[in-house]
């Protein structure tokens, strides 16, 4: 066979090995490209779901929150009217008139009115939408704290109480957003972090099988984020069902407070009119003092029943030495389960709901 041929021949077979390593590379990198698409799409499909929710449990804390805050501040107009009122029944009466109401209880009621009206106070410039978030998450479990210096908050006055009152619920970082970010991704930690879809992105740069292992690399990793997600939305459902609940609660037992606060307005407006009138207050004041401290203590009851249920953690507290753990910046530390998520305080919830409910209808009847 002539020499020129067989290079012929030779030249012709590596062409055609050339052609078909040429495209089966396209064939891998094709198939990379498909991978990665997928594994993107499946990945920003499961996260459009995981937003959703994560704005839906963030908007439930903020109402929660809110609804919250309002109460502490009505608990504290509640509480200097019936100081007021009883300080007039009192008046000369050798045997006073006390509500049968245990006092750490009714310190408790005081303390937390006194924060939450320091942290409306705080931030009203601002808008309370962030910072609900976290006095949701984190306000509750401090609200019934002390100072720094051990002194009770509700005992300080003007920037030590405005200082201390912060420090409860999360070292004053409010002002810069700091506690304002206490929502669904704050709950769940690093347990919602994307995948490292960077590597995709070197199966553009590379060819052949080299893509095709990037890609399914990628792709794994696209499985285990998605994984993730499916755990954190499962999660921040059940925070919601919860924080819900505690709303629809709150709800019920501040309408059913609100009854007694604005009867007690009323009689206030009726003893005023009679002052006005230059006519007999103590007489009138005789007439009332059964009613008015009937109810002053079911107020008071209720408000009880509110701070219990409002200072009941939604998420596991970390306890030492039976004090509730702090960080440096005096904000409460949760527990969290193997991904960094706060786990739910679903058991305490649950009798606290159970019994709040029950104690509000013995207010009623009595």
């Amino acid at each position: 066979m002539p020499l020129p041929f067989v290079l012929a021949g030779a030249a012709l077979a590596s062409a055609a090995y050339g052609a078909k390593k040429g495209y089966d590379g396209y064939q891998s990198h094709s198939e990379a490209d498909a991978i990665v698409a997928s594994a993107q799409q499946r990945y920003d499909e499961k996260r459009e779901v995981f937003d959703a929710q994560e704005s839906t449990a963030t908007g439930a804390l903020e109402a929660l929150g809110k609804k919250e805050l309002k109460i502490g501040q009505r608990l504290g107009e509640f509480k200097v009217l019936a100081d007021k009122l009883q300080q007039q029944l009192n008046e000369g009466r050798k045997n006073k008139l006390e509500v049968n109401i245990p006092k750490h209880k009714l310190q408790e009621i005081e303390e937390y009115s006194y924060t939450a009206v320091g942290v409306l106070g705080t931030v009203a410039g601002a808008g309370t939408a962030g910072a609900a978030a976290g006095f949701a998450v984190y306000g509750g479990v401090m609200a019934l704290g002390a100072a720094s210096t051990g002194t009770a908050i509700s005992s300080l006055a003007g920037a030590a109480a405005t200082n201390a009152t912060l420090a409860a619920i999360g070292g004053g970082s409010l002002a810069t957003g700091g506690m304002g970010m206490a929502g669904g991704t704050a709950i769940l930690g690093a347990a919602v972090a994307g995948p490292v879809l960077a590597i995709a992105g070197r199966a553009y740069n590379s060819h052949g099988e080299e893509a095709l292992r990037n890609a399914r690399k990628a792709d794994e990793e696209v499985n285990e984020a998605i994984e993730k997600l499916e755990r954190a939305i499962e999660h921040l459902g059940q925070t919601t069902v919860y924080v819900c609940r505690i709303q629809r609660t709150l709800v019920s037992l501040d309408d059913q407070f609100t009854l007694y606060f604005d009867h007690l307005k009323e009689i206030d407006g009726h003893l005023q009119y009679i002052k006005s009138h230059n006519l007999d207050v103590a007489q009138e004041l005789g007439k009332l003092n059964d009613e008015i401290m009937r109810i002053i203590e079911n107020g008071y009851a209720l408000a009880t029943i509110l701070v219990d249920l409002i200072s009941t953690p939604i998420f596991k507290v970390k306890v030492v030495d039976g004090e509730v753990a702090m960080d440096e910046n005096g904000v409460p530390v949760m527990e969290t389960d193997t991904e960094g998520s706060m786990i739910l305080n679903d058991r305490a919830l649950d009798h606290q709901l159970e019994k709040a409910t029950s104690s509000a209808e013995h207010v009623k009847t009595a």
